[in-house]
């Protein structure tokens, strides 16, 4: 927790800690995925403190309250509502600029999330739990809003602040055209046909909204079969923890999104497993022939991850692109994260021991095998239903004004925004200069 930290929040760190010229990215062949067309995988793991790139959403949302005064920090806490990986970001980003740090996050989600956290909050009561697990944001909600009756208690929730959206839109979209335009130097035919995100609290698929903006590609939405939110207006409970469901967040643009596709628990888990056990990378290796560099990056992949790579291979396989058509996602952290939550799998779904028979049943049904079915090609009818599906959380619920929920349809309303960010940044050097931090760096 060193404050030097701060300017490591970005993608551009390599595994020494040192400053990277191209992002830490994995390019998937043929021989993993079954199809023609490169998916390429940007890694979230070298963010600093938390290893996952949503310590970067967290300085997004903090910083511009600082800088504007609505966040003080000698009288304010800073809370923050999560799934898991934006309450550690919330977390860290808070201790490391000077700020109480609350985080908020379902009572089921992994162990190791739990374990970091009580590592570094100031109290133990700086942690709370909800009930529920992934499929519980709504209780999340309602814990926010008997803490925000205290003045003192400030609510970073990252699915209604648009500081999430923008620090993702500009830092992680020109990381993935830094990445892009790397490959296209080896590759002059390559062309950027997609970009694939899960849903959670829609910061990284703004990313998206830069490379459409830039090269035309399209937006393709990840989440959970077992709770297909967007897909089928859908509910339940899933484990792909960092995916989200059961509402549309409010800084998702979903009117210039393209796809929308659903993945299993049962996939994402089992391949987990064949991604890090010694006898699924073994038969990687030896019966697929793929690269060992590629696997020992599959490590990195952690649950939100895995189902964006299956995302991709539906959207390939339906559009049938080939080898110079590329799809680009993130890994948002790695399979660290999980391990209580691969011992109990692989407990429970092939009694603790994983052979080669159980390697070749999973990469022959959900790589080899991914089909094209809970995947959709949104029209505009389709969009207007995803969009009117917002209603019922941010109106009805939270009580946004129905004019500042409407006039999230227009897209000149997102390229709007994108203002904001030479102004932050002007703040940012005023700041800076005023503290004097920058004659202190040198």
């Amino acid at each position: 927790p060193h404050p030097l930290n701060l300017f490591r929040v970005h993608w551009f760190n390599d595994p020494q800690g040192q400053r990277a010229q191209i992002p830490q990215h994995v390019v998937l062949p043929r021989s993993l995925t079954g199809v023609a067309a490169p998916i390429v995988v940007m890694l979230g793991t070298w963010f600093p403190m938390i290893r996952a790139h949503k310590v970067l959403a967290a300085y997004g949302c903090l910083a511009p309250r600082i800088l504007s005064g609505q966040f003080d920090p000698t009288e304010h806490m800073a809370l923050w509502p999560s799934t898991g990986n934006y309450c550690r970001g919330g977390v860290a980003i808070s201790r490391i600029m000077g700020c109480r740090g609350v985080a908020i996050l379902p009572e089921g989600m992994s162990r190791e999330r739990f374990e970091w956290l009580e590592n570094w909050v100031a109290d133990p009561s700086d942690i709370v739990r909800t009930p529920g697990s992934e499929s519980n944001v709504k209780e999340i909600y309602d814990k926010c809003a008997e803490l925000d009756r205290d003045p003192h208690n400030i609510i970073f929730n990252q699915f209604s602040e648009f500081g999430n959206h923008l620090v993702h839109y500009l830092c992680t979209g020109k990381a993935l055209s830094r990445v892009f335009e790397e490959g296209k130097k080896h590759h002059p035919d390559w062309n950027l046909r997609a970009y694939v995100s899960a849903s959670g609290s829609a910061g990284t698929l703004a990313a998206g909204d830069y490379v459409k903006d830039r090269y035309g590609s399209r937006i393709v939405v990840s989440e959970a079969l077992e709770c297909p939110t967007l897909l089928q207006n859908g509910f339940g409970e899933h484990n792909i923890q960092g995916i989200g469901d059961k509402h549309v967040p409010l800084i998702h643009n979903v009117m210039n999104t393209d796809f929308v596709g659903a993945v299993s628990d049962e996939a994402t888990d089992t391949l987990d497993i064949l991604f890090n056990s010694e006898v699924g990378k073994r038969y990687l290796a030896d019966k697929k022939d793929v690269p060992v560099k590629v696997i020992e990056q599959l490590s990195h992949f952690g649950f939100s991850a895995i189902c964006n790579v299956l995302n991709a291979i539906k959207t390939a396989k339906y559009m049938d692109w080939g080898e110079n058509d590329v799809v680009m996602t993130v890994a948002t952290d790695g399979a660290e994260l999980y391990a209580t939550e691969h011992a109990s799998y692989m407990q429970k779904r092939f009694a603790g021991k994983f052979e080669e028979t159980d390697a070749a049943e999973a990469y022959g049904r959900f790589l080899a095998g991914q089909a094209t079915d809970n995947l959709l090609e949104l029209s505009h009818v389709d969009r207007k239903r995803i969009f009117n599906l917002g209603y019922f959380t941010w109106v009805e619920q939270q009580g946004i004004s129905l004019s500042d929920f409407e006039q999230r349809r227009d897209q000149n309303f997102w390229k709007g925004l994108q203002d904001l960010l030479p102004a932050w940044d002007a703040m940012i050097d005023e700041f800076n200069a005023k503290t004097g931090v920058l004659k202190e760096m040198g």
